[in-house]
């Protein structure tokens, strides 16, 4: 177990590299202000370095809000936007034998999208890709995907415009505006779902309405199970 000092007083902290992909990146990004002392508790339950970006944005800031607030990266301290910690279960205080054995939930998309880092055993966990690797739950399809790359790649790829390609078949005309009303834990729900035909084919023509993110993500699961899909695990916990 490492100290707290040995995981923020580091050589070439990550921070410097994350505002500066922020300052030269295309993507909107808005840094919530961090609980230092928050932040630190979360730095030490994950037992990485401030070197490492995910360090860096735990330790630095109370998250991401990105593409106008699309998706959420969740930091090291909470309020309006969720903790890490709050969104992936950790012990009221630190525990070295605690481990979010199925992976880290790293952020959601309004739609209840969820990108999580991979555990040691994901595919015990039914998850593909290999340990480290950054994957995606997605709504239109109720299954998790693989992303090419960890957190650093992943992180700079959102930062650099990645969203509005990724997402390019889930924008409708008015989504700036509809996501402008929500709060930080809010999820857009549509009917028919992205996971039908219809949903799927013609995004602008749902009913949409703002929901609970945690009811949106349950209501994921349940159409998984039904549908006879592969239990997608934790996706966050979320109030």
């Amino acid at each position: 177990m490492r100290e707290i000092a040995e995981l923020v007083d580091v050589a070439d902290p990550g921070w410097p590299v994350v505002a500066d992909a922020i300052a030269e990146g295309v993507t909107s990004c808005v840094v919530l202000p961090p609980d230092h002392s928050a932040c630190r508790a979360t730095l030490l339950q994950l037992q990485v370095t401030a070197r490492s970006l995910l360090g860096a944005v735990v330790l630095n800031s109370g998250g991401l809000a990105l593409h106008h607030g699309w998706l959420r990266v969740y930091g090291g301290s909470g309020g309006s936007l969720p903790s890490l910690a709050e969104v992936n279960g950790f012990p009221a205080s630190f525990d070295p034998s605690w481990v979010p054995e199925a992976g880290l939930v790293l952020a959601h998309d309004v739609l209840g999208g969820v990108f999580a880092l991979n555990g040691a055993d994901c595919a015990g966990h039914g998850r593909p890709g290999e340990p480290g690797q950054v994957v995606y739950f997605a709504p239109d399809s109720l299954e998790w995907e693989t992303f090419d790359g960890g957190y650093s790649h992943w992180l700079l790829w959102l930062l650099d415009g990645g969203p509005a390609g990724y997402y390019a078949d889930s924008f409708w005309p008015s989504w700036q505006a509809e996501v402008a009303e929500l709060g930080l834990r809010d999820a857009i729900t549509m009917w028919p779902p992205l996971f039908s035909k219809e949903g799927a084919e013609n995004v602008a023509g749902t009913t949409r309405s703002a929901v609970p993110l945690g009811q949106q993500l349950s209501f994921s699961v349940d159409f998984a199970r039904q549908f006879g899909l592969p239990d997608p695990g934790p996706l966050g916990l979320l109030t």
